[in-house]
Order: C-alpha cells, then sequence, then structure tokens
C-alpha cells in the first residue's frame, strides 16, 4: 500500500493505518514520521490492529522504555527513537537483530542514519486538524 491519504480524525487514522498493517507481510521495517502530535503512535496502534493485535489499548508510544513487544499475528517491535540523539546512539540500540523477526514500527524513524530498507510514512498536519499521510517505499 503506497501512496498519499488523507485523514479527518483519529478514527480515520486508525482505519487507514489498520488497512496498511493488514497488507504487510510480516517482515518489514516502518518508518513513522512526523512532528510531535502528529499521529504517529495512532498509526502504529492501526498497524497492530491489522496484524491482529486484540487489544490496542496496549499500545503506547514507548518513549522511555524505547521498545515495546506485542505478540500479533507477527511480533511488533515498537520503537521510539524521540529521546536519543541519533548517529550512534541509535545504532547502539542494535534493533536491527530483529530485522525480519516481525514487524518493527519505527516512531521518529529520520533518526536513523544507516541504510535499511524501510516503509517511510509520512504524517503532516494539515490545516483544520486533518492529516496528509505518504507511504512509500518498499512493497
Amino acid at each position: 500500500m503506497r501512496g498519499v491519504f488523507r485523514t479527518r480524525s483519529e478514527a480515520g487514522t486508525l482505519r487507514l493505518a489498520k488497512r496498511f498493517g493488514r497488507s504487510l507481510a510480516g517482515d518489514e521495517v516502518v518508518f513513522l514520521i512526523g512532528e510531535l502530535g502528529a499521529g504517529k503512535t495512532v498509526f502504529a496502534k492501526g498497524v497492530a490492529a491489522g496484524l491482529g493485535l486484540r487489544s490496542v489499548r496496549d499500545v503506547c508510544s514507548p518513549t522511555f522504555t524505547l521498545l515495546n513487544v506485542y505478540q500479533a499475528r507477527v511480533p511488533v517491535y515498537h520503537l521510539d527513537l524521540y529521546r536519543l540523539g541519533g548517529g550512534e546512539e541509535v545504532r547502539d540500540l542494535g534493533f536491527e537483530d530483529y530485522v525480519g523477526a516481525g514487524v518493527i514500527l519505527v516512531e521518529w524513524g529520520e533518526k536513523v542514519d544507516f541504510p535499511l530498507s524501510a516503509v517511510r510514512v509520512t504524517i503532516e498536519v494539515e490545516p483544520g486538524g486533518g492529516r496528509r499521510i505518504t507511504v512509500e517505499g518498499r512493497r
């Protein structure tokens, strides 16, 4: 699923992300990119739901823990790089070890500065509060 999509509400973003999650094979890396409050965690919840996670209430931004793991159709590894400076700090996480073992959702994915095949989901806040969501990359 690639393209530019617009949503008008959090529920719309969840529905789009759920559809996106259903389209995944189960071994992707997904960079979630957008300003603070754009809806990256909402999108992550929808992807997890699309992958079969029963309780998306369990999905929360792992800002302080850095990594949450959810058991769905495939494991979902949810990272939040907000508090990291980038570069070496991101490389030291070693999350590349999970590549191929499930879906890896990376909030603030633009901080990854090493080559990694990933789907890029950019979420932009539009005037009026809607979201412009651009999905590009692998698959």
